[in-house]
């Protein structure tokens, strides 16, 4: 192996780095299920690697692989769709330990709303403002116009704050931390305390 070489594999290996993180968020607004996203990011770490000479210093090398990573889901669900589906019920009704309930609860509000956009829509969402992708990055990962990318995620924003509006999507009154705070009042009232 030559120095130039080196330095080539050494420049890609940084670059892969660096692409990890917007990898892992997009792959998991993609498959829904944490240990499966970080499997896919590694799957398509393997592949860039192995296609790093077909790479062309210069261009978009985070679109390059953002496409790896949805072609490599898209094969995936192809092959995977015959099989049972990983009860993710389970794994969403499993209790996590955390600082902000409130937080958190938000959090699941906005994941619950935004697997409940088209996949088209959750994909050009998650491209441009998880992904940090401008609207060309993201149209050429989508392999779409730029205008299509600007009318997914206009459609998607808009259906995302009507779902957010909707009070099942709400956490407060009517929904479980509303119907356990009026449990606590309806147990203290039934003890004599107050609220």
């Amino acid at each position: 192996m030559t120095v130039c070489e080196i330095s080539e594999n050494e420049a890609f290996r940084r670059d892969l780095i660096e692409v990890m993180a917007p990898l892992r968020a997009f792959s998991r607004s993609l498959c829904r299920n944490h240990a499966l996203a970080d499997d896919l990011v590694q799957e398509t770490l393997m592949k860039a690697w192995a296609a790093r000479r077909s790479y062309k210093p210069g261009t978009n090398f985070r679109a390059w692989t953002y496409r790896i990573l949805r072609n490599a889901f898209y094969s995936s669900w192809r092959k995977d769709r015959r099989l049972s589906q990983l009860n993710t019920d389970l794994h969403a009704n499993t209790v996590h330990a955390v600082d902000s309930v409130e937080a958190t609860l938000e959090l699941a509000d906005v994941s619950g709303a935004l697997h409940q956009l088209p996949a088209e829509q959750r994909q050009a969402i998650m491209l441009t403002a998880a992904g940090g992708c401008d609207y060309e990055q993201a149209a050429s990962i989508a392999g779409v116009a730029i205008g299509t990318i600007k009318s997914r995620v206009s459609r998607g924003r808009s259906a995302l704050s009507g779902l957010l509006d909707q009070p099942r999507n709400r956490r407060g009154k009517g929904t479980a931390v509303g119907g356990v705070e009026a449990m606590m009042r309806d147990a203290m009232a039934m003890s004599g305390q107050t609220a």
